[in-house]
């Protein structure tokens, strides 16, 4: 009997740490205020909350058009040159950027998260001077590489690579940002999106993992606790 109660009570615990995961790709550009807000509001904070949930891919290009001459590709951006400079520096980054070996949580995708929200915050200020180093010299990211990178060749290949990505799914984008779920545009997913990333996340889960089913800001865990209990409780009186 004992071992039955083990064996259930595994299972149980099993399936409420069982994870969902959806693709989601956000198209940007590097100077735009929407896509600022959305980034720093929305995507970041419900991307830190649902990081096991999901497989974010970072596009940033927004309305720009390219074309190339010879060897050189030459790009126009929806706010000028500066975004120009600035999507490079996304698009470097991206690339460039990698974990911490000594700081576990510092991975790849934890700390590109955390540039990323920090360069659409601080480029917002409008200081003159785009925040790649300051930012990078926050999370103690390789600012070297990113910044020969969005001065290169290989910058532009970056970013042209990206502008190819953002017409694959829809030419001209028509709204920055766009979000799309498994690599598909929606529209009516794309406006719950840009108000309410975290309902539209939850609505392309399933399984819908515990936090979905939790009101913001109530805390999660004990309900999922108080979930997971309540199932072995009843399995115990069923089993007595």
């Amino acid at each position: 009997m004992l071992a039955k109660i083990v064996l259930l009570v595994t299972l149980c615990v099993a399936c409420s740490s069982a994870q969902s995961k959806v693709s989601v790709n956000v198209y940007y550009e590097a100077l735009c205020p929407d896509s600022a807000k959305f980034i720093n509001e929305q995507l970041y904070p419900v991307a830190k909350q649902f990081k096991n949930n999901i497989d974010l891919k970072l596009i940033p290009f927004g309305k720009a058009t390219y074309k190339t001459q010879g060897s050189e590709t030459q790009f126009e951006c929806h706010h000028g040159p500066n975004e120009c400079y600035g999507n490079k520096v996304h698009a470097c980054a991206l690339h460039h950027i990698e974990g911490s070996s000594y700081q576990p949580n510092n991975t790849k995708e934890a700390l590109t998260l955390e540039y990323v929200n920090c360069l659409m915050e601080r480029a917002q200020f409008k200081s003159g001077e785009f925040p790649g180093k300051a930012c990078a010299d926050l999370w103690e990211i390789n600012w070297e590489s990113i910044e020969t990178c969005a001065n290169s060749t290989e910058g532009s290949n970056y970013l042209k690579m990206y502008g190819d990505d953002t017409a694959k799914l829809m030419k001209p984008l028509t709204s920055v940002p766009t979000v799309a779920f498994r690599q598909t545009f929606d529209s009516d997913m794309q406006k719950l999106a840009v108000e309410d990333f975290r309902g539209a996340l939850c609505k392309n889960l399933s399984p819908s993992p515990v936090d979905c089913r939790v009101i913001p800001g109530s805390g999660a865990s004990a309900v999922a606790s108080f979930g997971l209990l309540t199932v072995v409780a009843v399995i115990l009186t069923r089993l007595f």
